[in-house]
């Protein structure tokens, strides 16, 4: 008995200290609240006694808490009326507060009571006043985009966005906001953060407007995560609606290629090419392809089409050419020693010069490609100067 008494009492001795302090805290905000004066400080104070579990179900104390919020904004509201300078960052970084701080109260006002039923006293009055201030959330976090601070952008839209799933506006039915959900997708995005930037990519997709950027930023962010298959269905989605967009073409290309599913990525360029013929995006990736198949005839007439288009397409040159020497490989490898047969392999070594010529003359900084390359035809056609000069140059390499 005694060693309970022992107890309690230094939990007095605790307790008690803390009460009297909480107290002062309490009753120094108010002062500032009614003076109107160091609300910031009001503001401080009552937020660490929030952040004390102890604290959390005094309804006290986040009432003093809100109103030292609605204090400084009302402070701004009339600056601002007067037309006197204003922070605007930190006005909108208020009605942020404002909200969550209100969120939080209501909360703690629709506590069930001992007979079960939920009575909140200020949800009423608090969601008409916020209400009317609502759209000051999405035009902070417009601002904040425009001054690239992205985190803060993503907080006001998130604080927007929010308030359709809050119970201190169930009465209003907020519809879900797709452009405000894409500015929140596209801050998280800045910020290189996965949990940020999906977490409204659903409504984000149904802003068409800016649907193509979306589904970009997500194929991003998947690859960013290692997660292939939301990465590659995320890809073909973009096809499927934004052939003329180049990046999902591009990088769904890229990606079968770098798996050496040929077929796979030619079946998206033909489909690519289905939509328009004359792309050169379209006709260069198949170009590749059609080469890296063996598919040299195809290839060499592709290359021959885009170089009709412009003929300042390096690769196109390169192709064509490597296309000629492989063929004339293939026939070597036929080892059939006739006169005929070996004209037939110096015929594509000839019409291959050309093209590899070109190619360094357009692209001269690619010597590892087309040295080799025109060594090989210079040799094989027994072009002793030609052949010598590059000879050297892979001598110095």
């Amino acid at each position: 008995m005694k060693k309970r008494l022992i107890i309690f009492s230094l939990l007095l001795i605790i307790f008690v200290p803390c009460l009297e302090a909480q107290k002062k805290e309490i009753s120094q905000a108010r002062t500032y609240i009614k003076s109107g004066k160091n609300l910031d400080k009001a503001e401080q104070m009552m937020q660490r006694l929030l952040k004390d579990s102890v604290h959390r179900q005094n309804e006290k104390i986040h009432l003093i808490y809100t109103e030292s919020i609605r204090k400084q904004y009302d402070a701004i509201n009339e600056n601002m009326y007067l037309k006197k300078t204003v922070d605007t960052a930190s006005f909108f970084n208020i009605i942020r507060r404002l909200f969550l701080a209100n969120e939080s109260l209501d909360t703690l006002d629709a506590t069930p009571n001992e007979k079960g039923s939920v009575k909140p006293k200020y949800r009423a009055k608090n969601s008409m006043f916020l209400h009317t201030i609502r759209q000051n959330l999405f035009n902070g976090g417009a601002f904040f985009i425009r001054k690239q601070k992205f985190e803060d952008a993503f907080k006001m839209m998130d604080a927007y966005l929010d308030c359709s799933r809050q119970p201190l506006f169930s009465s209003y039915k907020y519809p879900e906001n797709p452009e405000a959900a894409y500015w929140a997708l596209y801050s998280g995005y800045k910020l290189s953060n996965p949990t940020l930037t999906l977490k409204y990519a659903d409504i984000a997709k149904q802003d068409t407007a800016h649907l193509e950027y979306t589904l970009q930023y997500l194929c991003e962010t998947y690859k960013a995560l290692g997660d292939t298959t939301a990465y590659v269905n995320t890809l073909k989605e973009g096809i499927e609606r934004y052939l003329d967009y180049p990046y999902f073409f591009s990088y769904l290309v890229d990606y079968y290629t770098s798996r050496n599913q040929l077929d796979s990525a030619l079946t998206v360029v033909e489909k690519g090419l289905e939509h328009d013929p004359e792309r050169i995006l379209f006709l260069s990736s198949k170009n590749n392809l059609l080469l890296n198949l063996g598919k040299y005839e195809e290839c060499i007439k592709v290359s021959d089409k885009l170089i009709s288009k412009d003929d300042s397409l390096a690769e196109a040159y390169y192709n064509a050419g490597v296309a000629y020497i492989n063929m004339a490989f293939v026939l070597e490898k036929e080892k059939k020693a006739t006169k005929k047969q070996r004209e037939a392999i110096l015929d594509k070594y000839r019409k291959a010069k050309p093209y590899i010529e070109k190619y360094r003359q357009l692209a001269p900084d690619k010597k590892d490609r087309w040295a080799a390359a025109l060594y090989n035809i210079y040799y094989q056609l027994n072009m002793g100067k030609e052949f010598e000069e590059i000879d050297n140059l892979l001598r110095k390499a």
